[in-house]
């Protein structure tokens, strides 16, 4: 494939060292707080980045939020509400006008599969802003095999169109930035994780450890692996009658029914499943659990690891997630897929000493104040930014191009589209 023509206006060069003279539109088709990740960490981001001066707007579509921020949280209604097919493509001309008419030396969308992430890469070539994309995991192999009809035509359609246009995609972790180039894309990737806020030590000493509970916390879908999880859980609950499992988070696709029926066919009596909690009782629920594990069969970051390790947790998660990390800062396991590794972790941390559980919680929590927090990452994106615009020495952390290209060496597909994806850096 050859490279998109660049014919947009050149966008202002950045000084060197300030953020204040750095304008950012951050796009996310949502940020309804009960659903994803994103809803966290993209806020978390803008308000990081606007603390330490960017001139900086998040827009989404919904409805207004009285939660307060530093940035500029701009909300649009979207068209064509209840309609079968053009509802769920969340189309809003009132975001695209408000996209446009805002100045930005960057637009940085978060996600794909919607028309709001379409407006973003159109609206960086109408205004001459560098267009930067986080997949959010999307583009994973795991995420491109659900709904992959849909995808295939809204990729032939809007999302392969966009794809060419990416100055520089942001990945949170290393396994998500060989995601893309798995597919054949060439532009800089800048690998910059999400920041996590440390939880007040007054509202962790509010939730003791109760002693029994493993959680896990999350949006209740196929590909988050729960169903699995439970199965592990029916071969330790006999031998640990006195621990239960506790699932939380807002049901998708109708899968709480099918994981109610499987409980009950397993004849599992220590299982709970409650609605999608959030700010201080979510912390506060993370907390007072002796362990946090993510089942996931893929994902480029899970913030409710982050979440747990902040809040003092240690965790349990599949080689789905990016979190070998576990295991060098012993505060957790890292395991194979399936049920066995599941339920061989779930034996070991269960059968420690309570101390020995409240060490690595703490030890987690400081890896998250070390590496993970906000103003850091915000200002590990900033000079990503300030490379692309302005060039001079490329940060450490940002991938470089892979020049010499003249398309992605195979053709791989979107959603099972049959044109390539691939996008040649410019």
């Amino acid at each position: 494939m050859s490279a998109a023509r660049d014919d947009r206006p050149v966008a202002t060069r950045l000084d060197a060292d300030g953020a204040g003279d750095c304008a950012v539109s951050h796009v996310v088709a949502s940020l309804d707080r009960a659903t994803a990740g994103p809803s966290y960490s993209v806020t978390a981001l803008a308000n990081a980045q606007a603390r330490l001066g960017a001139d900086v707007a998040v827009l989404s579509v919904g409805d207004p939020d009285p939660s307060g921020h530093v940035f500029d949280d701009l909300r649009y209604r979207a068209d064509f509400c209840g309609w079968p097919v053009l509802g769920r493509m969340m189309l809003s001309s009132d975001l695209w006008r408000g996209l446009v008419s805002r100045h930005a030396h960057i637009i940085h969308d978060h996600g794909l599969w919607l028309m709001p992430n379409i407006y973003a890469a159109r609206a960086a070539g109408m205004l001459g802003a560098k267009f930067v994309l986080a997949p959010r995991g999307m583009l994973s192999p795991v995420a491109l095999r659900f709904s992959r009809s849909r995808k295939a035509i809204f990729s032939l359609l809007f999302q392969r169109k966009a794809l060419e246009r990416v100055d520089m995609f942001h990945a949170t972790s290393e396994a998500e930035a060989e995601e893309i180039r798995a597919l054949g894309f060439t532009q800089p990737i800048a690998v910059v994780p999400n920041g996590i806020a440390l939880p007040d030590p007054v509202l962790l000493d509010a939730a003791p450890k109760d002693g029994r509970t493993v959680i896990t916390l999350g949006r209740i879908h196929p590909k988050k692996g729960i169903d699995r999880l439970i199965r592990a859980w029916s071969k330790v609950a006999p031998l640990r009658p006195d621990w239960r499992l506790v699932i939380v988070g807002p049901d998708e696709a109708g899968h709480v029914a099918e994981l109610r029926s499987l409980i009950h066919e397993l004849r599992l009596t220590t299982v709970e499943i409650h609605d999608a909690l959030l700010g201080e009782a979510k912390i506060k629920r993370l907390a007072s659990s002796e362990v946090f594990v993510l089942p996931t069969l893929g994902e480029n970051f899970a913030m409710t690891v982050a979440e747990s390790l902040a809040s003092g947790t240690p965790v349990i998660s599949t080689k789905g997630a990016p979190w070998a990390g576990l295991v060098e800062n012993k505060c957790g396991w890292w395991v194979d897929h399936g049920v066995e590794p599941l339920a061989e972790a779930l034996l070991a941390a269960l059968d420690l000493a309570p101390q020995v559980r409240a060490q690595m919680g703490r030890n987690g929590r400081e890896w998250m104040s070390a590496a993970f927090r906000e103003e850091a990452v915000a200002g590990q994106m900033l000079a990503a930014y300030r490379w692309l615009i302005s060039g001079g020495e490329r940060p450490a952390w940002v991938w470089p191009a892979i020049e010499g290209n003249s398309g992605p060496s195979s053709r791989k597909n979107l959603g099972g589209a049959r044109d390539g994806v691939g996008g040649q850096a410019r």
